[in-house]
């Protein structure tokens, strides 16, 4: 028998695995099939485009900044929820309803019904959570679409925000929030101001623009950074955090890349998701709170849309509609290019343009990110390929005995679970 014929020798399984699925990748593969790559790129263009149209409007001044900033924060706060649930490969269609609902739930156990402003506000997030697991629950035990679940939920909770708002007040807007909780320490947690000492320092150095006439002159016409600018800068960075430094984000990843995969190697796909609806309605009554300490009052119909919003920023992020591939910094990075592109039109006097931008941006947004995305994941679904004996080898294994325990994710990185 030739050399050519005779059989080379078996490696040991745990071998060839730990070859094929620790290989390294070079830094410049990397790069390129990072999910917010599209998003950074668009962010520059979007920034050197208005700087270059819009720079004496007043956009890039104090005023400008807390301006698209905090429309910019607002898209932020929820597109974290909205991404690690995409990213698990599910929907959640009611995050504007939502927002309306928990408004209403803080604003009627203040103003009407007396309590304290610390109690209404623990109250209204422990019910929106609960929502949030009867949506993942009804996902997961009916097999229906995360899609048609959470759009019921939608009709459900806008209807139900609507009634209880009538039915109780007679009308659909509740003030008087502001007054209720003044003085409170969870409250101001939500609708104060922070930075409030360097304003007025900037103010008496006449680094910013102060007031000239009225009771409030000389005093800085941007008082402080709104607090629900840093909510959306801690749950990015929480968010962000949870995905790529965790097994908890690992476990996201497989539940939305291949969730069947997944279970084998013991990652409780069922929960993740259930949590993952729960942390979206949780980002959506952060977003509500806020809302209602700001203006003081809260209406049945806030939140309308925003959870398109929500999708839109995501999707140009660079998250795939699809699940198993997203970036948490790349849905902050696409609220930042949404929010400034719809400031921006507001402040040129594009009023009409500016009205439909939203839907607009909506159909076309798939454009600007899917094509880095998907080839992103060509080439890690071409990087994980095994060879034929290890595929063979995999064959005579059992469910959850793969001695490494890891899985490919959606971002280049090959990490091992230990789901056990």
């Amino acid at each position: 028998m030739s050399k050519s014929q005779q059989q080379k020798p078996h490696r040991p399984i745990e071998e060839l695995i730990l070859e094929e699925r620790m290989r390294p990748v070079p830094r410049w593969r990397k790069a390129l099939i990072r999910p917010e790559l599209g998003s950074i790129c668009g962010t520059i263009l979007v920034f050197l485009l208005f700087a270059t149209i819009a720079g004496d409007s007043g956009m890039f001044s104090a005023e400008g900044f807390i301006n698209w900033g905090t429309v910019s924060a607002q898209f932020a706060i929820i597109a974290v929820g909205a991404c690690l649930l995409m990213i698990a490969g599910e929907f959640d269609l009611s995050i504007g309803s939502m927002i309306g609902f928990a408004g209403i739930v803080i604003a009627l156990l203040t103003v009407q019904l007396g309590w304290p402003a610390w109690l209404a506000i623990l109250t209204a997030f422990a019910v929106a959570v609960a929502i949030g697991a009867l949506n993942g629950f009804l996902v997961i035990r009916t097999g229906l679409p995360s899609f048609i679940v959470t759009l019921a939920f939608l009709f459900i909770l806008r209807g139900l925000t609507i009634f209880i708002a009538i039915s109780t007040t007679g009308k659909t807007i509740i003030g008087g929030v502001r007054e209720a909780s003044e003085g409170d320490f969870v409250a101001s947690l939500f609708g104060g101001k922070v930075l409030t000492g360097l304003f007025s320092w900037l103010a008496e150095h006449d680094m910013i623009s102060t007031f000239v006439a009225g009771p409030r002159a000389g005093q800085p016409v941007v008082e402080g950074i709104p607090m629900l600018m840093v909510w959306a800068v801690v749950l990015v960075v929480l968010g962000h955090f949870m995905l790529v430094r965790t097994k908890f984000g690992n476990w996201i990843f497989a539940a939305g890349g291949d969730a069947q995969a997944a279970r084998y190697v013991g990652v409780p796909v069922n929960r993740v998701k259930i949590l993952m609806f729960m942390l979206t309605a949780f980002c959506a009554t952060i977003f509500a709170t806020c809302q209602v300490m700001e203006f003081g009052s809260a209406a049945a119909d806030r939140g309308l849309l925003k959870e398109f919003e929500a999708i839109i920023s995501v999707v140009i992020g660079g998250a795939l509609l699809t699940g198993g591939y997203g970036s948490v910094i790349g849905a902050a990075l696409g609220a930042l290019i949404f929010g400034v592109v719809q400031q921006g039109l507001f402040l040129l006097g594009s009023k009409a343009l500016c009205s439909g931008f939203s839907s607009a941006l909506f159909c076309c947004s798939p454009s600007f990110s899917t094509p880095i995305s998907v080839a992103a994941s060509r080439e890690n679904a071409r990087h994980e390929r095994t060879s034929d004996r290890t595929r063979r080898y995999r064959k005579a294994f059992r469910p959850g005995d793969c001695p490494c325990r890891c899985v490919a994710l959606g971002d280049g990185r090959r990490m091992p679970l230990s789901a056990r």
